[in-house]
């Protein structure tokens, strides 16, 4: 008599190939006994680009759900085991008991089959090898596989600038100090190998450290400081004081993801941010008989902000060197060949900026769809990792909130950030009467890097310039 056997299979967290580390269970949608197939969605899970929706890649009944909602589980990680059907009369496979962790660590590598990972559909594995987390290990285990990795290897910190009569040592030689002499030397970040000994054999002293220490103290002041400026901005800030009503929201998702791109762009790109007030009576006009007209399209929005975007891909055009990165290992500007136009959007999650891939190729209609489709995309919590890649230049509309003007920081990677703010009736020089007019700010961000002022100047003046007469957006274009 033949019987049906099930074995259990597990689907782990899928690598979306956009360096992703780690991801939050938003919602499951099974629990265990349903049955399930081949592509069914079984979570929504956000990572630090987006939410997007897990499918599972086999049939069979949802045994056990490792994880709960809001967890969050690194790429690689079991999430969810199935027991799916196996051949008739065939028994199933034990699984295997764990291995001890020193076992394992004494272990000589011996190199695994290519392992079949799971991937998000629609983006594929990332290229390259995959780098893992190293396995954990107990202390006995980990010191021991460091000695037999390096048993000779100095436990030291980073040599001075200037050291004072350096020993020469032969190879492999270790210095002569004693357990907490090493531990000062350490703390001090003083190469044991650069001081002089004074003790008896040739052993390094506490008073050899402090010596050694005065000494470079002296020559290096400058330098000195700066470090100690640089470690105290290091230090973290000390835990706020907790109060009646306070609420604490954990940093992660797009939040964390936000926070750490801001800061990196803000202290490595140095920012210029230059400002223009610019008549925009003409392109609110034009806006409305476009909305009017239908021209564009019954389904297609039509706003002010497709004017702007489209003003500032006629002036890049005009000055093609405002799109271009740095290229810091290579020391090289490179100047991109399309513009890929970055929408800030505000969604429930926080701050992401997905873009229009080669934006400057489309006419005024298919901007409008573009600009439409990932606006509605990001609203929906559904803009994928590949949508927010690659962006080469930014536009951030600030007015939408009632805000006149800002000083935005750029998209990491990027050369220019425009804020379009709120459009205003005021009173205004037109024809040489004062009359009321309706009136924007626009602010540019660049990077005085790649960008100097004169360049940065002429690209903010001729969106400005379109915007005043936006007939020019055909001649000019």
């Amino acid at each position: 008599m033949t019987t049906e056997v099930r074995s259990l299979r597990e689907f782990k967290m899928p690598d979306v190939g956009e360096g992703l580390t780690e991801a939050e269970i938003l919602s499951w949608y099974v629990k265990p006994g349903d049955t399930v197939t081949d592509g069914q969605v079984v979570c929504e899970v956000e990572t630090a680009k987006a939410a997007v929706e897990l499918p599972i890649p086999f049939n069979g009944v949802v045994e056990q759900l490792f994880f709960p909602e809001g967890a969050t589980v690194d790429v690689g990680t079991a999430i969810i085991s199935v027991a799916v059907a196996g051949e008739a009369g065939a028994a199933p496979a034990a699984a295997p008991a764990p291995a001890p962790a020193v076992a394992a660590a004494a272990a000589p590598a011996v190199e695994a089959e290519p392992e079949r990972r799971e991937v998000l559909v629609g983006y594929g594995p990332r290229t390259g090898t995959a780098q893992r987390r190293a396995r954990r290990t107990t202390t006995a285990t980990a010191t021991a596989t460091a000695k037999a990795a390096a048993p000779a290897a100095p436990v030291a910190a980073p040599a001075p600038a200037a050291p004072v009569s350096p020993v020469e040592l032969p190879a492999g030689e270790r210095p002569l100090a004693k357990p907490p002499v090493r531990k000062l030397a350490k703390d001090l970040g003083i190469d044991l190998r650069s001081v002089t000994p004074t003790g008896a054999g040739g052993v390094i002293t506490r008073e050899d450290l402090h010596a050694h220490a005065a000494a470079q103290a002296a020559p290096a002041a400058e330098p000195v400081v700066a470090e100690a400026v640089e470690a105290v901005g290091t230090v973290a800030a000390p835990a706020p004081v907790s109060g009646s009503g306070d609420v604490r929201v954990p940093i992660k998702g797009v939040r964390k993801a936000t926070a750490q791109a801001m800061v990196a762009s803000a202290f490595t790109a140095p920012h210029v941010t230059e400002f223009v007030q610019v008549d925009v009576t003409r392109t609110m006009k034009f806006v409305r008989k476009l909305k009017e007209s239908g021209e564009l399209g019954r389904d297609v929005r039509v706003s002010p902000l497709l004017l702007v975007a489209k003003a500032l891909l006629v002036a890049i055009k005009r000055h093609p060197e405002i799109n271009a990165q740095w290229d810091e290992a290579a020391q090289e500007i490179v100047v991109k060949g399309q513009v890929n136009l970055g929408i800030a959007a505000a969604t429930p999650r926080g701050l992401i900026v997905p873009n229009i891939k080669d934006a400057g190729s489309k006419t005024l209609s298919g901007l409008a769809t573009s600009l439409g489709e990932l606006v509605e995309t990001a609203r929906q919590g559904k803009t994928s990792p590949a949508d927010m890649q690659g962006g080469t230049v930014t536009i951030t509309n600030v007015g939408v909130f009632g805000v006149d003007t800002g000083t935005p920081i750029l998209n990491p990677g990027e050369a220019a950030i425009l804020a379009f703010g709120a459009v205003r009736e005021l009173p205004w020089v037109h024809k040489g009467k004062v009359v009321p007019r309706q009136v924007t700010t626009l602010a540019l961000s660049f990077d005085h890097r790649l960008v100097d002022g004169e360049l940065g100047s002429r690209v903010l003046a001729d969106v400005a310039g379109l915007l005043e007469f936006p007939k020019r957006l055909i001649t000019w274009g």
